[in-house]
């Protein structure tokens, strides 16, 4: 028996085209953003200079129409749009710690 809101493999059965949707449920959103205005930045660690950190990662805090502001991050050719509830929900695991590496 599966949990309540369960959906099979993406491969395939029950629930295969709700799980699609489900995966991509900001599609339109990222449709909506501006990108053309953001003001990228690139965090550095103190002491740090940018040829130290390897491939970067660049972020922006970009104001939506909606009224609120979305939180983008990129790197090479891809661009990870974070609603301001998911933001919140990855500092708090970060200062929380976890995201350390357990070695």
């Amino acid at each position: 028996m599966e949990e309540p809101g369960a959906t099979r493999s993406a491969t395939g059965g029950e629930g295969a085209a709700h799980a699609a949707d489900a995966a991509d449920d900001k599609a339109a959103l990222r449709d909506e953003i501006d990108l053309s205005g953001a003001e990228w930045q690139r965090p550095v660690a103190a002491g740090d200079t940018p040829a130290d950190v390897g491939e970067p990662f660049e972020i922006a805090f970009v104001p939506h129409t909606d009224g609120l502001t979305y939180v983008a991050l990129r790197q090479a050719d891809t661009t990870l749009i974070f609603t301001p509830s998911e933001w919140r929900a990855f500092i708090a695991g970060a200062k929380d710690g976890e995201f350390d590496t357990p070695w």
